[in-house]
């Protein structure tokens, strides 16, 4: 049985008041153009498109959220013929690679955070892209040793990295899956062939970005046929896309990786006009999957668990919210400036702390178990502690023998999908391609990604090796935090978002106002967005958090008011059911029995 109910979300939680974007104080405009403020993806290519209302959304059974409404319809159906979690996600993000082309796709990569219910084991999959063996640390380096311009970098096949979602969806349903592997494409191939008409975000996607679009016929002809953005409510086919999937239906993964799948790729990679890569096919050969153990955080009577590295999603997450741990949620409300200060202080933390310790650990040493150590969570909450206004400066914190501290730019265009199917098995995953349409090359009818601009582009600095920094076979850091909330030992919710290094501002806020503030889940997803990496407090435009500008700032913050693109979906188990929420901030939609 299905229920559904108004929540928040346009009237209250959004807040859309007659507050639009304030101009930004001198400090606020030139802050933005910090080396840290470009690292943390001061614009974003993949920019919001509109508001869609959204409700909460109830079942019993068995629930699926994502980005797209075709691509929950595809997850839908799978569960409701008795599908797993796993088997609907395989159909989600095969159909959002079709409908959502600019955020992910099989030429992308992703994190997933897995409660397997008859086993009791949460566990998480790591399928980030990985370098090319041929790469070297000077990979976004100009012939003066001088880093590139970021747009530079990520059109062409420079930046494109080994895509892990093929082989992500066959290793998990060969552990989880309960349909047959070949019916679970049937609406991405139908789609693809029959066609499907362009979403309104896809449109203003296109529009957006038709620059990057043109540079390469392929990409041109599909995209911008006739030289023009697709329109909202055209038809669009893809016949390569529907060959392609089909041959994954048929064959697995392989050819994808060993095959003229994986050869089709590398050949559009080293052959970019201009820009070209250098990835090869040994480097499809060796990709693997890799099972790692999920990072937990304690918050209140919850356990937050997620994606550790080479994500510093589920570190970052785990130590706003343990060091929001030391203070009274019940004290705590979003009325209040020292609840905002708390949060943002906290952020600003944790990210201080990501850009010196966190990269791939087959790589660098990750000092996970120190960095959410209650020990050490207590250290910085006493700074927050020490004074009632915004920390003049913030640092990493000394938990091990330190690298140079180098931002790297990370872009919102990415996908979030939860899923709890009918058996109780949990599965949150985030996906993406990076940039708003990747690389912007085409291969076998979709998009490849660019994550590897998620490096940083500068190997060293001030004579310190960058953790982060390029190297043959590494996996780029990423801020990618799908999470499964545990209480008692048993899944409580399922949460994640796109959005860049935003994103662990983003999971975290909907888990305080969630948790703290009392609202349902659907008015802590709808909420205004705020939040503080670097500094500058950032605020979302044309709605009520534009009227903390003011306040933040006598607390000694610098702001911005601006587009905050976030795409959460969630959703609690509860006693009484399935509670789901999407983002009202894209095309999200919640579908379930």
């Amino acid at each position: 049985m299905q229920f559904i109910r108004h929540s928040f979300a346009l009237a209250a939680a959004l807040l859309l008041a007659s507050c639009g974007n304030h101009s930004l104080p001198p400090s606020a405009q030139q802050a933005n153009h910090s080396p840290a403020a470009q690292g943390a993806d001061a614009f974003a290519p993949e920019r919001g498109t509109g508001l869609t209302e959204q409700k909460a959304f109830y079942a019993q059974k068995f629930m699926a959220a994502s980005a797209n409404p075709l691509a929950t319809e595809a997850g839908y159906e799978v569960l409701k013929r008795g599908g797993s979690a796993v088997d609907a996600m395989i159909a989600v993000q095969t159909t959002l690679g079709l409908v959502e082309p600019q955020s992910s796709g099989l030429g992308g990569g992703a994190f997933v955070v897995y409660w397997d219910n008859q086993a009791k084991k949460l566990t998480t999959f790591d399928a980030r892209e990985t370098a090319p063996a041929a790469a070297t640390p000077q990979l976004f380096l100009d012939k003066d040793g001088k880093p590139l311009k970021f747009m530079d970098a990520v059109v062409g096949g420079r930046s494109v990295g080994t895509p892990g979602v093929p082989k992500l969806m066959e290793h998990l349903h060969k552990r989880y899956g309960k349909l047959a592997w070949k019916e679970l494409f049937a609406k991405p191939i139908m789609l693809a062939e029959q066609g499907f008409k362009v979403s309104p975000r896809m449109a203003k996607s296109i529009e957006q970005n038709a620059d990057a679009l043109k540079r390469y016929p392929q990409t041109a002809a599909y995209f911008l046929p006739n030289g023009q953005p697709l329109q909202a409510g055209s038809l669009l086919k893809n016949q390569a896309f529907a060959d392609s999937v089909k041959t994954l239906a048929a064959k697995g993964s392989a050819p994808f990786y060993d095959g003229e799948y994986a050869q089709n790729i590398v050949n559009a990679v080293k052959n970019a006009q201009d820009n070209p890569g250098v990835l090869a096919m040994r480097d499809f050969k060796n990709y693997k999957i890799i099972e790692r153990e999920a990072v937990c955080a304690d918050y209140r009577q919850y356990q937050v668990c997620g994606m550790g590295a080479p994500s510093s999603g589920a570190i970052a997450v785990g130590q706003i919210l343990g060091i929001l741990n030391q203070f009274d949620g019940k004290a705590s409300a979003p009325d209040q400036a020292d609840s905002w200060r708390l949060l943002g202080d906290a952020s600003r933390l944790a990210f201080a702390d990501r850009d010196v310790y966190v990269a791939d650990p087959d790589f660098v040493h990750v000092p996970t178990k120190q960095l959410l150590s209650k020990e050490y969570l207590n250290k910085r909450a006493e700074l927050l502690r020490q004074s009632g206004n915004a920390l003049p400066e913030v640092s990493a914190g000394d938990v091990s023998a330190k690298h140079a501290a180098a931002p790297a730019i990370e872009l919102p265009s990415t996908s979030h999908i939860s899923i709890v199917d009918a058996q109780g098995n949990v599965l949150s995953m985030t996906t993406s391609i990076e940039n708003a349409f990747g690389s912007t090359l085409m291969a076998n009818g979709y998009l490849l990604n660019n994550e590897l601009t998620d490096f940083a582009f500068e190997p060293e600095k001030n004579g310190k090796p960058v953790a982060n920094r390029v190297e043959g076979g590494k996996r780029p850091r990423s801020s990618m935090a799908p999470t499964i909330v545990m209480e008692n030992g048993r899944p409580y919710m399922a949460v994640g978002s796109p959005g860049g290094s935003r994103i662990i501002g983003y999971v975290a806020k909907t888990l305080v106002a969630h948790t703290d503030w009392g609202m349902d889940i659907q008015q802590a997803v709808s909420l205004p967005n705020m939040l503080n990496r670097f500094g500058t407090y950032e605020l979302e435009e044309n709605t009520a958090a534009a009227k903390w500008e003011q306040p933040l700032q006598q607390l000694g913050y610098k702001t911005q008011v601006r587009d905050l693109n976030s795409g959460v979906q969630a959703i609690v188990i509860g006693k009484q059911g399935l509670i789901g929420a999407a983002d009202p901030r894209r095309e999200g939609k919640v579908m379930g029995d």
